[in-house]
């Protein structure tokens, strides 16, 4: 029985947009195929004046056009973006509390805990306090995924870091993932950017050959309860 026969609810919570496709865009079209349902909560919007109206727009829409292809449902929190500092901690944990116990899902996905951007680590943080084992309706299984130009560009030796423990073959998923990446025209990068379609399949097939399989997506198990 692999991980994904397992996993009937899940939900990604996403910092930003197009974090959860470049963390698990495979694995969720390989859950959707399976019969899974799945949600991604983008937790935050681009405001003014640090972000362009306009452009927060546009990264929403090409949002839902990624997740569309991926067959995916969608929900936007719109808290500050690159502000969450600036946000009540209370308030982030009530907010991702509120998201859980709306979806229920026996599966969440999150940011990992060492990424270099500041909401990435508060969207964790928050999520585990969401997510805490308490009477029967919490989160079975968590895990992390990894964030190309975030997760692996935290201090070594300093801050943690991701060291995957659990492997889901994507192999027959990665053009989907690839296809739902560059539905993000505004965050696509030309190679040899780490945003860029060139480093996404590099990475599942280093990811895949460390199993053994054609191309995978890494995570970090936090807590599973059989």
């Amino acid at each position: 029985m692999t991980i994904i026969s397992r996993i009937q609810r899940a939900l990604v919570l996403a910092p930003h947009p197009d974090d959860e496709v470049l963390g698990c865009g495979g694995t969720m079209a390989r859950l959707v195929e399976a019969g899974a349902h799945v949600e991604v909560a983008v937790v935050t919007r681009g405001r003014p004046p640090m972000f362009d109206a306009q452009q927060a727009e546009q990264v929403r829409a090409e949002a839902e056009s990624a997740h569309a292809l991926l067959g995916v449902a969608t929900r936007f929190m719109d808290l500050p973006a690159a502000a969450l500092d600036g946000v009540a901690h209370a308030e982030l944990n009530r907010a991702v509390a509120s998201v859980l116990a709306e979806v229920r899902p026996d599966t969440l996905f999150v940011p990992f805990a060492g990424d270099l951007h500041l909401d990435h680590q508060l969207v964790f943080q928050s999520a585990m306090v969401a997510a805490r084992p308490r009477g029967t309706a919490y989160p079975r299984r968590i895990l992390a995924y990894e964030t190309v130009s975030e997760t692996n560009w935290s201090a070594p030796h300093i801050a943690p870091n991701f060291q995957p423990n659990v492997f889901v073959d994507i192999d027959g998923f990665l053009d989907r993932k690839l296809e739902a990446f560059a539905a993000f025209a505004s965050q696509c990068q030309p190679f040899p950017d780490e945003r860029s379609l060139e480093t996404l399949r590099a990475l599942a097939l280093v990811r895949g050959s460390t199993v053994t399989r054609a191309a995978a997506e890494a995570f970090m198990l936090i807590r599973e309860v059989g």
